[in-house]
């Protein structure tokens, strides 16, 4: 999948609709679009035993988030409260996301 194109981008809020963390929704923290991942906030979390740095003194163990398929989540329309596919829209010569339930447009 080198380079595919996706239908989400880095800030936008999405809901994981398959998995562990159905149904949670949450912010992109990163789009990895060669693998075909996404990084939310808050899903998929991990634990990592981590030695002590500079930057972290303490060491131990750490949690973060770690990366979730592409085709689990679905974008978030946050005014219809539903997770929504996308059409695209001429706005002022620019093409712009367009929710598909109600018409409002996605940054």
């Amino acid at each position: 999948m080198a380079n595919a194109k996706t239908h989400i981008k880095k800030d936008d809020t999405v809901m994981v609709i398959t998995g562990k963390d159905a149904g949670k929704t949450g912010k992109v923290l990163q789009v990895l679009p060669g693998k075909g991942r996404v990084v939310v906030e808050g899903i998929n979390v991990v634990k990592r035993h981590t030695k002590p740095t500079q930057k972290n003194p303490q060491g131990g163990i750490m949690e973060k988030p770690a990366a979730i398929d592409l085709s689990n989540v679905m974008l978030y329309c946050g005014k219809c409260s539903k997770v929504t596919r996308i059409s695209m829209k001429n706005v002022d010569g620019k093409q712009v996301r367009q929710c598909k339930h109600c018409g409002e447009i996605l940054k």
